[in-house]
């Protein structure tokens, strides 16, 4: 058994479904254990366990606030585990990855992914860009992740091989919470830096998300860094002036509408974790995405205050 290929628990509890071919439903969550591309401190190997075992405090809540129906009756997912590969071989962390993800759309489900670094997305979305073509992207991070001047296995060139390969429509794309340095001119995507986000609110955050994405099919990136590192202090490169838990799910919530084909969770690094704040911020974002899904799919809406 490859190193952290043992699964403790699933996310949410849900059902355990090893073999992608085996099921039919709506999200099937994977974990990937794999930290070998930071640049910072190592440690998001463990993140899938963190989230998973942090989303012990979510199920007690038939109907999460602020929605007003119970996921479970609404929405089949199920959990295949963690993602196995050769331990010091970073290739095989590349090709296992991208043949999982295809297995996972082939079953007619769409992936919810626990890293790990975030460098794991770049496998994900070459399985995604076959079945979908270039994807539509909102990205949450404190970094642009693309950076050229990175080795092959590096989580800050991702989206640098990401618009080489094709992978990504720029037109349809654009990062959030960024406040860290990058090249302005000819910057593939739109940024919303986290000093904008802060200051205009999720609401106008919201707005100028949907008026990049369109109908495109979209893929959700959440780098837990793109938090504030005073409520995510567990991650392997934070970075001061990030954004509110609150405004994060504000702005997840609100995409409620657009064509939503898959989301990772990134970068969530226990060993840093005070109180599991990390875990719980990464599996409370991921939940929120389920639910978002499940209203796409008409199952109802949200109570909140006006």
């Amino acid at each position: 058994m490859p190193l952290y290929g043992t699964l403790g628990m699933t996310f949410m509890q849900v059902p355990f479904v090893p073999d992608p071919a085996q099921f039919s439903g709506d999200v099937l969550v994977t974990g990937v254990p794999y930290d070998m591309s930071t640049s910072g401190r190592p440690g998001a190997r463990f993140g899938p366990q963190g989230v998973r075992a942090a989303s012990a405090n979510l199920i007690w809540e038939g109907a999460r606030w602020p929605w007003n129906f119970a996921l479970e009756e609404h929405l089949n997912v199920a959990d295949t585990g963690n993602l196995l590969f050769r331990h010091g071989e970073p290739q095989t962390l590349v090709d296992n990855l991208t043949a999982h993800i295809d297995q996972v759309l082939a079953s007619g489900a769409q992936a919810l992914t626990f890293g790990g670094d975030h460098y794991i997305t770049l496998p994900v979305l070459r399985a995604y860009a076959k079945k979908h073509g270039p994807v539509a992207l909102v990205h949450f991070d404190a970094h642009t992740d693309t950076y050229s001047g990175g080795t092959q296995y590096d989580h800050g060139t991702l989206f640098y091989h990401a618009v080489k390969e094709g992978l990504v429509d720029t037109d349809h794309a654009i990062q959030v919470g960024i406040r860290t340095a990058y090249e302005h001119e000819d910057h593939p995507f739109e940024v919303l830096d986290a000093a904008w986000v802060n200051g205009h609110g999720p609401d106008a955050t919201l707005e100028r998300i949907k008026a990049r994405i369109g109908d495109k099919p979209t893929y959700v990136s959440f780098d837990i860094d793109g938090l504030d590192p005073a409520v995510a202090p567990g991650t392997g490169t934070p970075v001061c002036g990030g954004l509110s838990i609150d405004t994060a799910l504000k702005i997840i919530r609100g995409l409620q509408g657009a064509n939503l084909v898959g989301m990772d969770v990134v970068e969530v690094a226990p060993a840093y974790d005070h109180a599991e704040v990390t875990s719980l911020a990464g599996a409370t974002l991921a939940l929120e995405y389920l639910y978002v899904l499940a209203a796409n799919n008409g199952a109802g809406g949200c109570y909140l205050s006006r």
